[in-house]
């Protein structure tokens, strides 16, 4: 049936299907086929670009490539860190092209969960 359109799950539904899917780490395959559905159902309008920005980037982390949106982080020594980007030097561009907030900004609100983590475990995490 394709990817749960807004239109007849709604925002709620929609959204959990998304959640379902960007944490399917164990299911590569499937989160690969959840992002074709997802890409169409954006580009109808019937999911949130957003959401596929971060399904996008997992996906890619999860098949051994670099993301594009920066969405997917690890925590380093209490910091913030995204995991490595495909260019670098357009992930702002790519950001606000798909509603997403500056890198910089989504960095920092990242950080206490890091600095907490670090203090707690002192460990190399992703997040995201």
């Amino acid at each position: 049936h394709g990817w749960p359109p807004r239109s007849l799950v709604g925002d709620d539904g929609a959204t959990a299907a998304w959640l379902i899917a960007q944490h399917s780490d164990l299911d590569v395959e499937f989160q690969a086929r959840a992002l074709e559905l997802m890409r169409q159902a954006v580009d109808d309008g019937e999911a949130d670009p957003t959401e596929l920005a971060y399904l996008e980037d997992r996906v890619a982390l999860n098949q051994g490539r670099p993301q594009t949106y920066g969405t997917q982080i690890a925590c380093v020594d209490g910091r913030a860190e995204p995991s490595e980007l495909a260019d670098p030097d357009r992930v702002e561009e790519l950001r606000a092209e798909v509603g997403l907030q500056p890198l910089d900004d989504y960095l920092a609100e990242l950080e206490p969960a890091c600095q907490e983590e670090a203090g707690a475990a002192g460990g190399d995490e992703p997040t995201g």
